[in-house]
């Protein structure tokens, strides 16, 4: 069915339709073939888009009478006030006054492009459900249309694609040629998505289910049943990542949900974290999910569930970079073994940016920030930076930081100004733990731990080993979070130590 599509008769099927006057300018335009939208508003001039320009068109200005008999050539409106050109991928979106009156339409122009699921092919074929996140027209519709054709067609498998806008197979009856073999269910109305979703699984007996632009509860809880039911999911969301999708509450349950677990007291110490915490409620409905960052690259998570752990353990997760082609461009980061860090790690000094906004931090850095280099883990920083209002909650990240001696620099807020002033006084921030030997640290965070312990279970004050005045601060710390033990340190010079007891107080 492929062999049927021809871009050039799909675009004149859209430009035939507009007015004249922006007919004859487009059809004498060199880039007519890279042409992205065009966009009429009442009272201004018309408007042609492409990748890298946008042109006023000279001449008068838009008119009521030119708006509406444009749209009488158009498909009907949904009550998304899009519609489309019949038997074509073009959309057409409408803005309307308060009284219902169209003021101003946008064209954008639809295709199919075969060859942009190179990079996550393989996973697709076999099976896996897999979500597709990006920013509104980076291609997350076009990736979901040749993914349709190529289960339907190379795959042989009974493909629904459930299409709220007529978006992935175009406006009309009959779909398009793009999407193979594929089925297609056309949605009433927008809110009834959940519904024919679940209808195309119960009437249809579909292996794959496709659909565009998943934004409800409601629609997450009907993947997941579908999933449940063994269907292959395909799907996409408007996010710029997988954290985006966690801190979601509507749409987290695609990639696992997130539920408040309270912890025993020797789990909480166990893992080093508070008791009260954050957790993956269920498998994620999809295993899979693709960043869309731009017509060229994408970025994978092939584990969401260990994705997901991460981030909500404060990790950085770093997704595998794939080229359109499928090559790689990086594989997922990780720690390197000390023997094995590049010349850099030592030349520049490390920061793990919490909470700090981090194209500011970078465009900083370069201008006045030469000595400092940004790292995506936070087990390699050299300093930790965050600001006021993320080191108030406590996450696990800066407590571990913490735990192993490695500075913080708190900012009131994440303002340039703030951030600024960070860079400029780095080079004076003490990196106590680079005099330290890290097999002592351990033993002292060992022992403290096990004297929390001692006392907890009945012991009435533990003395703990001579320490410098650092590490008896990170001491005094770890013991902050038990509210039954109290801390003072005794002793002079070399001998200074601290001390563990119970509160009497918490006993009265």
């Amino acid at each position: 069915m492929t062999s049927n599509y021809n871009f050039q008769e799909d675009l004149s099927a859209l430009i035939n339709i507009l007015p004249l006057r922006i007919q004859r300018f487009l059809k004498n335009n060199e880039e007519l073939e890279s042409l992205v939208e065009v966009v009429l508003d009442l009272g201004r001039l018309p408007e042609v888009r492409f990748p890298n320009d946008q042109i006023p068109i000279p001449g008068k200005e838009v008119t009521h009478n030119e708006i509406n008999s444009f749209l009488e050539k158009v498909g009907d409106f949904g009550d998304d006030n899009r519609a489309g050109v019949e038997r074509t991928l073009h959309r057409i979106s409408v803005i309307r006054n308060r009284l219902g009156i169209p003021i101003g339409v946008t064209c954008r122009v639809g295709r199919a492009i075969f060859g942009t699921i190179a990079s996550i092919e393989d996973i697709v074929l076999r099976g896996e459900s897999v979500l597709l996140l990006g920013k509104p027209g980076v291609g997350k519709t076009t990736m979901l249309r040749e993914v349709a054709r190529v289960l339907s067609g190379i795959a042989k498998k009974r493909v629904i694609i459930v299409d709220t806008s007529n978006e992935i197979a175009g406006d009309g009856d009959v779909p398009h040629s793009a999407i193979g073999n594929s089925r297609r269910m056309q949605v009433p109305s927008t809110p009834e998505q959940h519904k024919i979703m679940v209808e195309a699984v119960e009437n249809h007996m579909p292996e794959v289910i496709i659909i565009d632009e998943m934004s409800t509860e409601l629609e997450a809880l009907a993947a997941r049943t579908i999933a449940e039911r063994g269907v292959q999911l395909i799907a996409t969301a408007h996010a710029n990542n997988l954290e985006n999708i966690v801190s979601n509450p509507t749409l987290s349950d695609l990639v696992g949900g997130t539920q408040t677990v309270t912890l025993g007291d020797i789990e909480a110490r166990r893992r080093k974290t508070q008791k009260t915490i954050l957790e993956r409620k269920h498998d994620p409905t999809f295993p899979v999910v693709v960043e869309i960052r731009n017509r060229k690259t994408v970025g994978i998570h092939k584990d969401v569930s260990k994705s997901v752990d991460n981030i909500l353990k404060g990790i950085t997760v770093i997704p595998e970079i794939k080229s359109l082609d499928g090559s790689n461009i990086s594989a997922p980061k990780i720690k390197l073994p000390e023997k094995q860090k590049p010349e850099f790690f030592n030349d520049s000094k490390l920061i793990f940016p919490f909470g700090v906004p981090k194209n500011t931090l970078r465009k900083l850095i370069r201008e006045e920030g030469e000595h400092l280099k940004i790292t995506d883990n936070p087990e390699n920083a050299e300093i930790l930076v965050t600001t006021k209002s993320h080191y108030g909650r406590r996450p696990t990240a800066l407590r571990e930081a913490e735990i192993k001696g490695i500075p913080i620099y708190v900012l009131r807020k994440g303002s340039k100004e703030q951030i600024k002033q960070f860079i400029n006084s780095s080079h004076k921030i003490k990196t106590n733990q680079n005099n330290l030997d890290s097999n002592n640290l351990k033993k002292a965070i060992e022992e403290t731990n096990e004297a929390i312990l001692k006392v907890l279970n009945g012991s009435d004050k533990i003395i703990l080993s001579p320490q410098n005045s650092y590490v008896r601060k990170l001491q005094h710390q770890m013991v902050l979070r038990e509210k039954s033990i109290i801390t003072e340190s005794i002793g002079e010079g070399k001998s200074r130590r601290v001390v563990l007891s119970k509160d009497s107080y918490q006993n009265v």
